[in-house]
């Protein structure tokens, strides 16, 4: 496979597994196809054409030097300089994988997190409603991101000669997907959070990161209460989503939220409304999805050199 047959691949897997289904998947790359071609011709120099086939902005193909085959492969949860002289040091990496962001991917990293209100909305809150409260927080992290030195590991990586990737929403996309799956075939075992907490801790991933402190944890509510009805919200579309979601999320009878990671902030208003919040674990959760995709290529023949928190479990 070539870096770019690698990156296609994610892109596909990312859509296979979206919450939200293929059909709106493909829906919303022809709006921004609709979009493009309504705008004028000076906008329309710069606007990105990677939107075309890519619906997710903080997945990006970042460095390809154009190599005919991709035999070894140097993977993390994040990747920056250091990593990218690790696997020139190493010799014979032939294309370096990053889950979190760089480069452009990072720059419009707020882009993606309007798929966070459409899950929502499959999960009950009105559509109305999630993309108003979502609204102002991907502002927010626009603004937030806007001063930081995108690019600063991608010139590393093009000055290196290394070809260089980063799949986000894909990876957590295909992470969320498995964890959906596993609540459905378990439902009936499922009666309190504590029955949760046991059910992701015969997970691989989290068994490990339990091991290291990492796995994981209540946050909110207690393992004697009941679940209610559970979501995997928190756990694709960019990054944290607005604090003011949990009001909508208990008035419209979501119970129990299932997240990656979370803020005091976000927890302590979740808490207010009475939401049981399990957060799973950071590095665990980024490991199980992008675990799911390099299956995939080591299923082709690439060897995979996991790095930088990835703790790499084969399912194969």
């Amino acid at each position: 496979m070539t870096t770019k047959e690698i990156f296609n691949l994610a892109i596909s897997l990312g859509q296979k597994a979206d919450l939200r289904g293929e059909e709106r998947v493909a829906k919303y790359l022809a709006r921004q196809r609709k979009r493009y071609e309504e705008l004028p011709d000076k906008a329309k120099a710069e606007f990105d054409p990677e939107k075309f086939s890519n619906p997710y902005s903080d997945s990006r193909l970042l460095v390809d030097n154009g190599k005919k085959e991709i035999k070894k492969i140097l993977a993390g949860i994040d990747m920056g300089g250091s990593e990218l002289l690790l696997a020139k040091q190493l010799g014979d990496i032939d294309l370096v994988i990053a889950h979190h962001p760089e480069g452009v991917a990072l720059a419009d990293l707020s882009d993606v997190m309007h798929l966070q209100a459409e899950v929502l909305a499959d999960y009950g809150v009105p559509i109305n409603i999630a993309e108003s409260v979502i609204k102002p927080r991907i502002s927010e992290v626009s603004r937030e991101i806007s001063p930081l030195n995108h690019d600063r590991s991608v010139d590393m990586a093009r000055l290196l000669g290394m070809d260089f990737m980063c799949v986000h929403t894909p990876a957590d996309n295909l992470g969320a997907n498995f964890l959906v799956k596993l609540f459905k075939e378990k439902e009936r075992e499922l009666e309190n959070v504590g029955d949760i907490l046991e059910l992701l801790k015969t997970i691989p991933e989290y068994q490990a990161a339990a091991l290291k402190k990492t796995g994981p944890v209540l946050f909110s509510g207690a393992p004697e209460h009941s679940c209610g009805k559970i979501v995997v919200t928190e756990f694709t579309g960019g990054t944290s989503g607005s604090k003011d979601i949990y009001e909508k999320m208990a008035q419209y009878g979501i119970g129990t939220i299932i997240g990656m990671h979370m803020t005091e902030e976000h927890r302590k208003e979740a808490e207010k409304y009475h939401m049981n919040v399990i957060i799973a674990g950071h590095m665990a959760s980024d490991s199980l999805g992008m675990n799911l995709f390099l299956d995939e290529l080591e299923k082709q023949g690439i060897e995979v050199i996991p790095t930088s928190g990835l703790i790499r479990i084969k399912r194969f």
